[in-house]
């Protein structure tokens, strides 16, 4: 018998399998942002939660190294992101002998994204005269299957195929003081397909779209947090061409909650857990971020 597991870290759905809230905030132009993260999960999709493995446990410890510079193009705020993850597996497949674990490096991640309404591209002089609004953004986030795979092995920590997702958001802050802000985001993945999946068999894998709701409020100035909830559905899976008749339905809810330490220097904190997961991942997991940002003006 051959476990194959693949993994798809798109940011943020590893940590938590969302897009993290307040995501589209406006912010300076000229900012970098280095975030090094750490996440725990236990699961059965292995830390690509559009793949499940019927009877499979796996334990996974990761390290994210993610890298993001905002800039200003057409009067609005932009943004370019990378993320490179180093993940520590293990897994056994119940009723059997097999298990295995394996360390290495992780599919990578490059997004693009842009602020189309409520987002200016201000100078860090010039935001600090900026007054929060609603805010309409986009982007785009492509995997590439740059991790650890091999397709006569136990666990794999690349997918072998590349994924493109495409996100739409809208963040309103609202209440007293606009303490309180609501961020929804639509998005889809869309995937390539693996033609070594299990050593001979192609993987096709249909579109797995997905509806995410952010509440979060601000305690103060350097303090704020936020209850998170997912909802997917679709992504079918196809091997050699026959139908596996596995449509998900998830629905996942979490928490996080952010700690400004001074303007540069922040921790977050995240968790979640599915409530539903019709042919979805049993994931229960955590993360913890540290971000630091820096740039021309900014201290």
């Amino acid at each position: 018998m051959c476990l194959a597991v693949a993994v798809l870290p798109a940011p943020e759905q590893l940590h938590a399998q969302f897009t993290d809230p307040h995501n589209y905030d406006n912010t300076a132009v000229g900012i970098n942002a280095l975030e090094l993260s750490y996440a725990y999960a236990h699961s059965d999709a292995s830390i690509d939660t559009s793949l499940i493995v019927a009877g499979a446990s796996f334990n996974l410890n990761q390290g994210i190294i993610d890298y993001t510079r905002y800039f200003g193009l057409l009067h609005r705020l932009w943004w370019v992101e990378g993320t490179l993850p180093v993940a520590g597996l293990g897994g056994s497949l119940s009723g059997t002998n097999i298990s295995r674990s394996i360390t290495g490096l992780g599919d990578s991640s490059y997004t693009l994204a842009a602020l189309l309404k409520g987002g200016p591209a201000l100078s860090v002089a010039q935001f600090e005269n900026y007054k929060p609004t609603t805010i309409v953004g986009a982007s785009l986030t492509i995997t590439a299957p740059t991790g650890l795979y091999s397709s006569n092995k136990l666990l794999n920590l690349g997918s072998n195929r590349w994924s493109f997702n495409p996100q739409f958001a809208v963040s309103h802050p609202f209440g007293t003081g606009q303490k309180w802000q609501l961020d929804t985001y639509a998005n889809a993945a869309f995937y390539t397909e693996n033609s070594s999946y299990q050593r001979v068999t192609i993987l096709r894998q249909q579109l797995l779209p997905g509806l995410e709701g952010h509440i979060s409020y601000s305690v103060s100035d350097s303090l704020w947090a936020s209850l998170d909830t997912r909802y997917s559905f679709g992504g079918d899976t196809f091997v050699n061409g026959v139908d596996q008749n596995n449509r998900q339905q998830n629905l996942i809810l979490g928490s996080e909650v952010n700690i400004s330490l001074n303007k540069q220097n922040s921790l977050v904190f995240e968790f979640a857990k599915p409530l539903v997961h019709r042919n979805g991942p049993t994931y229960t997991g955590f993360a913890v971020k540290y971000d630091y940002v820096w740039g021309k003006g900014y201290k």
